[in-house]
Parts: C-alpha cells; structure tokens; sequence
C-alpha cells in the first residue's frame, strides 16, 4: 500500500532539507543555500548543495538529486519505507501502520478538511456580501483591516439566518459534521447550533494549509460571552500542538531567522498588515513545548511579544517557565515586553513597522534574564527568602533538556546570586571559576556531537566495544551483568545485540533487526574508538576500558538516585532518607 500523499507532504512540510541532510553531511550557510561535501563521493572541494526554499539537494560530482526521502533512502542504504518511518519520528509524529484504523482515520479526515473549507468559504463570503454583516465589517474596518486583510487570512462571520448545518448534512454524514465541533446541540431548539453564531471566524490552518479549526471573536458588547472562542479539540486539531499562521510563516523561514510569537489572531494579522509576516500566535491556551519544539525546526530565535499589560506579563512569565527547558545551544528564546499597555497590534498600528522592529531589536530579554529578574524583584532580603530564591533557579535550570545549556544557565544564576551576597562572596569566588572561551569550544563540540548527553557517550563507548570486540566480551560476559543504560535507543540496540547474537557468539551488525542509524551514531560517537582502533590486539586494555566505561555508567545511576534522594530529603527532612543518602555517597566514593 502507499503512503498517503498528505502524510508524505507534511514530513517534508516539517523537515527543511538541511535540518535532515546535517545529520550527515557538515553544512555552511551560502547565500540562500547551504553547501558541504558530497556524501556520495570523496572529494576536498565542497560540491554538495542544499535548497530548503525548493526542498532538495544536488550533488555536482555524481549528480545525485532529490528530497529528504531520497537522501536517507541513499545514505542510510534504508527502503522507501523505513525512510518514511525514520523521517517521521525525526518530525514529532505518529508512524503510519496502514491498518484498517489508519485508512478509516485517513477517510474522515478528507471529509473533515472538506467540510472545514466549506465552512470557512462560505462564511467568508457571508462577510463580504450579506448585508446582516454590517456590524462585522465595522468591527474590522475600526481595527484597521481591509478586504486584502480578510482575504489573505479568509476571515469570515457567521450569520444566523441562514442553517448551515442543514446544507452540510446533504452532503455530509451527520456524524462526520458533529466530529468537527462547528456545532453543538441545543437542547431547548432541538437542533444543531453553529458555535460561532454572531462571531467573526478566524481560520486555523495545520502545517500544511489545511483549515483544522477556526478561531472566534464576538462583535456585541455581551459581558455574558467569551470575548473569543476555538473550537473545541478533536482528532484533527490539537490547540497545543499547532500554532496560528504558521503554515505561512514557516515558509519565510529561509530568509528570516526569527519569528514573533504573539496571543492574539488580530496581533499576527495586524503585524502581517505592516509587513511583518513572520509572526504566529498560541490558541488560546498556555504556551506548550509541543509549539516551541515545532517553531524550532524553522526558526533559531523565537521572540515571545504578549500584551504589554500586567496579564500579558504574567502570560509572558509562565511560558518562561514552561519552555525554559527547550533552550539549545543554536537556538535563543527572547521575551519583548512592549510598552503602554499595548498588544503588538497596537503598537504596530500605532507607530509603524520600523519603530515596531527598532524596539524588538532594542529590548529584547533573553530568556533566563528575564526568569532571574522576575524572581530577583521578588525577594526580600531575609535567608528564607533568598534561599527560596535560589532553589526556584536551581529547579529551572535543572530541567533544561540539553546539558550544556543547562550548565552554563546554572552557572548564570549562581554568579549573578554571588553578586547579591558579598560576606559569602569570596568564598563563591574560590569554589566556581567562569570559563568564557569554553562556550565557543562547547558550540563546536555540540556540532559534531548533535547534543548528546554524557551518559549517551558513555553508553555509546559501551555498544561500540560490543560491537567491534563481541568474543572477547562474551568471553567475559559477567562484566555486562546488571549492566543500565538510560537511552531508549540504545537500551533497545542493546537488548538487539544480546537477543540476535546469543550472548555474543553470532554477531553479524548486517543482520541486526535495529535502524541503521542507531548504529551509524554509535561508530560515529564512540568517545572510546580511537583508543580501540589503536589496541585491537591488545585485549587486555580493552578489558581495562570497558570495565571503566562499565563503572561510569553505575557511577551515574548512583548520581541520579542520591539527587532524588537529596530532592526528598529537602521535603521530609527523613532520618532514613539521610541515612540512605549517606550510603549510597560512601558507595560513591568506594566505586
């Protein structure tokens, strides 16, 4: 059976070409490509090119050409099929099984998207041509919106006079209609209500352009109602997974390197008006990681611009909190905070794209400053206070996903505590050195490394003894007893090599039933391999090696179990969880 096209669509829609091809191949930034070296030939002069604006590559020395399917099918050695699944779970999404679930799933949503456009394009032209939607072409008109507005973003408003569910239903399975959420069921009519009666419509586009929901703002003064509405969540559209406007947005991702993150759909269009385009907006709900893990595949620096007032602060405040743990090295994260009290569309409207532009270069806080100040203007000057203070930026920064982040955000907040307490001041001085030039040697070693964590490293060190010297560890398989490994992946290549080899005894990498990466990551990132390659004949050191790679990974286990212990101990103050901690460091120090 094939892929269905749309699935196949949205990969590339979510994976720039050089996002997928500099997994592989070292790219440098020229003009509106990128170039390397060819992956299909040896060569000292770079002749491979990548174009994300035409989603492909070519190689001038052999020729090779096409999209992201074609280049892991050809370097990975991979079926079109098992590209597919690779490239799917490197875009964040389900894998397609082609059972009779995802056909029937596959089904609804052609009806779903057909009866969203319908909606949408009748609504629209509700707008523009009834003569009851005079109060919703007021409405647009005072906040500055004119036909090309409307049309570029299909807005639209919902009459009540004519029954659209009706006309729906003679083309569409009733069922299929209600799964949309356009409509709920009024109990006292007895019928089928539109959600979004007496509301301009905003529609929300997925990735891809298909309109999967729709945004709604009311026009009469009605204290009663929700100023705005979204539809409710479905299977097809998920608020915290989707972002409006980025199907147009994402597409000046090869010109522009930012994106304005904003709460509002007139925010995005009114910045769209004064020719700022590359902005989306949250739906409705708080700001997920979901949304920042999407915009990260398109931009490097994301600008969170909310309200100027104190609830857009506040707003600001908890997506900080939330997302903090996304930062990459590669990557920024930025809060703007206007002023006055304005919404980006205010103050867009109000005083023009370049003074909207000059501000946002001007005042942009880098996130974790932006966390620090906020919780430094909430602390007194008290041991409790300051102690709260600094446990809040320990937890922060501790749940930042990649660990040379998390290093040096740490080391941000410790210095600049150290700085607010000066009779302790010295003694900071002496235990924590800064080391500003190793950021740049981080940078290029999360490079070549694609962000591996330590314990990845280490284990990677570990696979590869296993699989470069497998009869002399099965020789000595009891150093591998109770041996733990904490990454997924390679717990399972792990699992694979002992269940498929028989403890070792018939290895053959060709035949391991794993994808071909998991391996490929291995040789590639092996710390140990270059000592390896040079004492092949001598298996003594390897032993010697891989008994300390072996302690390494304990050692780490140990870490992570005195760390939750010490986290429960500053809540229950326990004797027992004292003492169990005090065990395990004198465990520590005898491994």
């Amino acid at each position: 059976m094939k892929y269905p096209k749309e699935y196949l669509d949205e990969i590339k829609t979510r994976l720039k070409v050089s996002t997928v091809v500099s997994k592989t191949v070292k790219l440098k930034k020229r003009g509106k490509e990128f170039v390397g070296l060819s992956p299909f030939k040896t060569e000292k002069t770079p002749s491979f090119t990548v174009n994300d604006e035409k989603e492909f590559y070519h190689c001038f020395s052999t020729s090779e050409h096409g999209n992201i399917f074609d280049f892991v099918m050809k370097t990975q050695n991979l079926r079109f099929g098992e590209a597919v699944k690779m490239l799917s779970n490197l875009a964040g999404m389900q894998p397609y099984t082609f059972s009779k679930q995802d056909e029937e799933r596959e089904n609804k949503w052609k009806l779903y998207k057909s009866i969203c456009k319908d909606f949408s394009e009748f609504y629209k032209n509700e707008l523009l041509k009834n003569e009851k939607s005079v109060k919703a072409k007021n409405y647009l008109k005072n906040r500055g919106l004119t036909v090309e507005e409307v049309n570029n973003f299909s807005l639209g408003f919902v009459t009540t006079d004519i029954d659209f569910y009706e006309k729906l239903k003679k083309d569409y399975d009733e069922d299929i209609i209600n799964e949309t959420g356009l409509f709920y069921f009024d109990e006292k009519k007895k019928k089928y209500i539109s959600r979004f009666r007496n509301r301009v419509i905003f529609p929300i586009n997925n990735i891809s352009g298909n309109i999967i929901g729709f945004g709604g703002r009311i026009i009469d003064d009605n204290k009663n109602l929700a100023k705005y509405i979204n539809s409710p969540e479905t299977i097809f559209f998920k608020k915290g997974s989707n972002l409006y406007n980025l199907d147009k947005a994402r597409k000046l991702s090869n010109k522009i390197d930012n994106v304005f993150l904003v709460e509002g759909y007139m925010d995005v269009i009114g910045l769209s008006k004064n020719a700022i385009e590359n902005s989306v907006a949250n739906l409705g709900t708080a700001l997920t990681n979901k949304q920042i893990q999407i915009l990260n595949q398109f931009f490097n620096h994301i600008i969170i611009c909310f309200d100027g007032d104190k609830s857009g602060y506040n707003a600001a405040l908890r997506a900080a909190e939330n997302i903090i743990i996304e930062l990459q090295p590669e990557k920024k994260l930025s809060i703007l905070l206007l002023e006055n009290n304005l919404d980006p569309d205010s103050y867009v409207n109000k005083f023009g794209k370049d003074k909207f532009l000059e501000m946002a270069n001007q005042k942009l806080i880098p996130i974790h400053k932006f966390i620090f100040e906020h919780y430094l203007q909430q602390t007194n000057d008290n041991p409790s206070s300051k102690a709260i203070f600094e446990k809040r930026l320990r937890e922060l920064s501790s749940n930042i996903k990649d660990s040379f982040v998390k290093k040096y955000t740490l080391e941000y907040f410790l210095e600049k505590i150290s700085q607010l307490t000066p009779n302790i001041n010295s003694k900071f001085s002496n235990n924590f050195k800064i080391f500003p030039k190793s950021l740049a040697k981080t940078k290029i070693y999360y490079n070549e490394t694609k962000s591996l964590k330590s314990y990845e490293i280490k284990e990677f060190s570990f696979l590869y003894i296993l699989l470069t010297k497998p009869k002399l560890i099965q020789e000595n398989l009891y150093l591998i007893d109770n041996v733990k490994l904490y990454s997924e992946e390679n717990k399972q290549l792990f699992d694979e090599i002992i269940d498929q080899t028989q403890n070792l005894t018939n290895l053959d990498m060709k035949k391991l039933r794993v994808d071909k990466n998991l391996i490929n990551r291995v040789m590639n990132y092996a710390s140990v391999k270059h000592i390896i390659l040079k004492n092949l004949e001598n298996d003594s050191k390897i032993l010697e090696l891989f008994a300390e790679i072996i302690q390494d990974l304990k050692n780490y286990e140990l870490e992570q179990r005195i760390a939750d212990l010490e986290s429960k101990f500053s809540k229950d103050m326990s004797e027992t969880t004292f003492n169990e901690i005090k065990e395990l460091k004198k465990l520590q120090k005898i491994n």
